[in-house]
């Protein structure tokens, strides 16, 4: 599509009047487009039911272990800051 758009050269401005031209211009991008898609399409593959739950596993355990690390992080920032202002309000 990118391909036959370039090699065509067409100006995109706006313009006032439409030509046969340009509609038929249109009409053929317009069904190299959806050719374009239906041999993407083509190319898709839906995955298994175990592929999907494999990676949700990792996806739901990637959570836990990153909420974890952060509850650390922000606990120690937290006692570490608590710390800093007690010690410079002098109490």
């Amino acid at each position: 599509m990118a391909k036959a758009a370039l090699a065509t050269g067409e100006d995109r401005s706006p313009q006032k009047s439409t030509t046969p031209n340009q509609v038929t211009a249109y009409w053929t991008r317009t069904v190299d487009f959806l050719k374009d898609v239906r041999g993407e399409m083509r190319k898709v593959v839906t995955p298994s039911r175990a592929e999907v739950q494999s990676t949700t596993t990792v996806v739901i355990i990637t959570v836990f272990v990153f909420a974890a690390f952060f509850y650390v992080i922000d606990s120690v920032l937290g006692s570490a800051l608590k710390w800093l202002l007690h010690w410079l309000g002098g109490q």
